[in-house]
């Protein structure tokens, strides 16, 4: 059970996280978590250059360590770099200090100051625990959810979520992952295409 749109309570109870961005452009910040690994963040990278977009991946820093030209390659196309931990913990069933040392094992590789939790899930003893070891640190989660791990959704109706949900500001969140492959690789192009048309523009979120 997931929401495609976040709704504004589950903002309000953890307001120190970032869930939108607040501007005065027309801008939609694309998110992709799970990579990098062969076929599928290369398939999205060549989707974001054709629309001259650039878009932020929370890697796994196992994946990192195992396909690390594909790293290089999302880090040298100009797109931004998140942590989504090492080994894609689950923080409500990993205690504090393991779910620490596990990001802190990721930000070797990393070195970014922007942050998403697997599964959107996590204790508030572990936000306090990650801030306090990397100073500045940005917990990001989403506004959209494009529901493309979700392998019971159509790619039709995958793509009608995305697009009757998003806008200026708007957080979206991608997988680029062999779960998500079918109804992503169908989505991010039309997708992409319909907010062109529009007059968006695609920028990465910011590590400080």
């Amino acid at each position: 059970m997931y929401l495609v749109k976040t709704p504004w309570l589950l903002k309000k109870l953890y307001p120190k996280l970032t869930w939108h961005v607040n501007n005065t452009t027309r801008c939609i910040y694309l998110t992709f978590d799970d990579g990098p690994i062969p076929i599928v963040t290369p398939f999205v990278l060549n989707i974001l250059k054709q629309y001259n977009a650039k878009a932020t991946f929370f890697c796994i820093g196992d994946n990192v360590h195992k396909h690390p030209e594909i790293f290089e390659q999302v880090k040298s196309d100009g797109h931004s770099i998140g942590n989504h931990t090492y080994n894609h913990l689950k923080g409500w069933d990993t205690d504090d200090q393991t779910y620490l040392n596990n990001f802190l094992q990721a930000d070797k590789l990393l070195n970014t100051t922007l942050f998403r939790p697997p599964y959107g899930r996590m204790k508030r003893s572990q936000v306090k625990l990650l801030k306090e070891a990397k100073p500045g640190l940005d917990i990001v989660m989403w506004s959209v959810l494009s529901g493309d791990f979700d392998i019971s959704l159509k790619p039709e109706k995958c793509l009608d979520n995305v697009l009757k949900n998003t806008g200026s500001g708007d957080i979206v969140l991608f997988h680029d992952s062999l779960k998500a492959r079918e109804r992503m690789e169908y989505v991010l192009p039309r997708a992409m295409e319909h907010w062109t048309n529009k007059g968006f523009l695609f920028d990465t979120l910011s590590s400080k």
